[in-house]
């Protein structure tokens, strides 16, 4: 008998339309591979700095993509991904034939080829052993006031490491 995993994302809900999408990306065991918290402050090592160039890599490779506020922690990611789906800039063809449409990539997606090209870099670096936490979190904004919450939260992030529910040393208690 196999135990049913709970669905992360949102029964018929299309994750490549139009919106702004909060997202959260654990490492494996939430083990603190990208720096740590100095001062209420992110300090970044090598693995950090790769996290945070793939991350920017996704709205220059993904046409319709754009990012807004983002941090990374010492063993995960948060960051706010807009996606507008409308906005497919490609050139102009300068022939008669017809071009295909060029699907949005959807959340996961865009998720599954931020984890896979960082993994690879990291990997490359020879950390080996570094992994992902399979899957993500997600909410879908749908107003400004929670739009407001969730920068601000991110804002506050190295703040309030010391009781955040990622934080190592808070998993036990």
């Amino acid at each position: 008998m196999m135990r049913r995993r709970k669905l992360n994302r949102l029964h018929d809900y299309d994750y490549s339309q139009t919106g702004w999408y909060f997202v959260t990306i654990c490492t494996r065991n939430r083990e603190e591979f990208f720096g740590e918290i100095k001062n209420q402050e992110m300090v970044f090592n090598e693995r950090a700095w790769i996290v945070k160039k793939q991350w920017l890599w996704l709205a220059c490779q993904y046409k319709g993509i754009k990012l807004d506020q983002f941090i990374i922690m010492p063993n995960h990611i948060h960051g706010i991904v807009v996606i507008n789906s409308r906005d497919r800039s490609r050139p102009v063809p300068t022939n008669p034939r017809p071009v295909p449409t060029v699907k949005t990539k959807s959340l996961s997606g865009l998720m599954g080829a931020f984890k896979t090209t960082s993994s690879k870099l990291i990997h490359q670096q020879g950390f080996e052993y570094f992994a992902w936490q399979r899957s993500f979190c997600d909410h879908i904004i749908r107003n400004e006031k929670s739009l407001y919450n969730i920068r601000q939260y991110i804002i506050d992030n190295p703040l309030k490491w010391q009781v955040d529910r990622n934080n190592q040393e808070n998993l036990y208690y």
